[in-house]
């Protein structure tokens, strides 16, 4: 009986242990894809529409 139980912890264990390590490879990632992007957006060289004074919408 104690073998079952040892074997039921160590597969809970296992699982939390590799979650954990998918999450420590994947919050990271997003997060440097994040800045990249934002760093992308920001050097676009876009049109940005000004108004003049006395100018109509």
């Amino acid at each position: 009986m104690g073998s079952k139980i040892a074997r039921a912890v160590f597969l809970v264990t296992a699982i939390m242990f590799f979650a954990v390590l998918a999450l420590d490879i994947a919050i990271p990632t997003l997060v440097l894809c994040t800045m990249a992007l934002s760093t992308w957006v920001v050097s676009l060289d876009l049109p940005v529409m000004r108004k003049q004074r006395g100018e109509a919408a």
